[in-house]
């Protein structure tokens, strides 16, 4: 397989989340790779979001499958690719998705014609490839915790940290929408009848931020704001969007809790709260020390030196840490910039990610 070609291809098939036929356009080229790979592929079908992509590959050895999970969508819009093409310079490949992670992909698949042209898997080998991680997982979750459950390991193809670390550690995320409501009023002259909803939603952005606490991890972050029409008018709504992350247990617990005892301070005004956990944490506990212990022994084998690391953002491997699952997250390429116009693989780092893949489906 010819890496860089496929890449190109898949990359230059955008693929934005919320545009269903662009993703099932690359779930039909992944779909096309794992037959010709001799691969059982099964289309889960989605209305809003698109198809997501099981293809399961068997061995000679009947025992619980290793799960590889990808997702083919992107953050970036179609018409990206006019302005941030596919291209090779400096030993990087550039364009929208290659880290954020088409790269995964390939890199799977590569591993995968490799086995078998060597002569078959040692395991059983599930490929799943979902259509909406950049929004939540919403319709992919359920898939994910099943086919999580029935593997004996689960390898996770974001990419890995800038200096090659694998995320042996990530924190949960959620958040909470909160309205305030007042009452409108003529703001020269009419002031003392209106409620200002947005001199409210001051008082409870303050206490909300006060809510992070370091020393356990967990932060909030009022990120945006809505609220208000014109200046001379006394705003009788706005709201806000709150990005949490925790990495302790009880944290989301506590924080919900908090967060439903704010109470308005204005008189005249109310507050409606919402929101919940997207994605559990996933903490670097004792099973994720033995499995990556036994990643790092089957990597030194081949030459390669693994070393851990973590980070604030979540990804669907978060989902199956809580099910006592071995799991290692970044599997995927090496580089920076992903989400953003700058983002780029090193060229080096798909065969070398390759290869580590090939080496642990024949010694897991």
């Amino acid at each position: 397989m010819d890496m860089k070609s496929l890449l190109k291809k898949i990359v230059e098939t955008e693929s934005p989340s919320h545009d269903r036929e662009a993703v099932n356009r690359v779930g039909a080229l992944v779909a096309e790779e794992a037959r010709r790979l001799g691969a059982q592929v099964e289309l889960i079908p989605n209305k809003e979001t698109g198809d997501h992509i099981v293809a399961r590959f068997s061995s000679a050895v009947s025992s619980d499958p290793i799960l590889l999970l990808c997702h083919m969508d992107t953050v970036f819009p179609l018409g990206t690719l006019a302005k941030m093409p596919f291209y090779e310079a400096d030993g990087k490949l550039f364009g929208p998705g290659i880290l954020d992670m088409k790269a995964g992909i390939v890199i799977c698949l590569a591993a995968l014609e490799e086995l078998q042209n060597a002569g078959g898997l040692t395991f059983p080998v599930t490929l799943l490839c979902t259509s909406d991680e950049e929004i939540g997982s919403h319709s992919s979750r359920a898939w994910i915790e099943k086919l999580a459950q029935e593997s004996s390991a689960v390898f996770v193809f974001e990419p890995a940290l800038v200096d090659g670390s694998l995320k042996t550690w990530r924190k949960g995320g959620g958040g909470f929408f909160v309205t305030a409501r007042g009452r409108a009023a003529h703001a020269g002259g009419d002031h003392e009848k209106g409620r200002n909803a947005i001199e409210e939603m001051a008082h409870q952005i303050l206490a909300i931020q006060k809510l992070t606490d370091y020393s356990r991890q967990t932060t909030l972050n009022v990120g945006v704001i809505r609220g208000g029409t014109v200046s001379n008018v006394v705003p009788d709504e706005v709201s806000i969007e709150v990005d949490v992350r925790i990495m302790q247990p009880g944290e989301w617990e506590r924080i919900e809790m908090e967060m439903n005892k704010l109470k308005p301070i204005l008189d005249g005004t109310s507050l409606h709260i919402s929101g919940g956990l997207n994605r559990p944490p996933m903490p670097f506990d004792n099973t994720m020390s033995a499995t990556f212990e036994k990643a790092k022994a089957i990597a030194a084998s081949i030459g390669m030196e693994l070393k851990a690391g973590g980070t604030g953002g979540a990804s669907d491997g978060n989902f199956v840490a809580p099910f006592g699952i071995p799991v290692l997250d970044g599997m995927g390429a090496i580089g920076e910039g992903y989400h953003s116009e700058r983002e780029f693989i090193f060229a080096d780092s798909l065969e070398q990610k390759k290869n580590l893949l090939v080496a642990l489906l024949k010694n897991w």
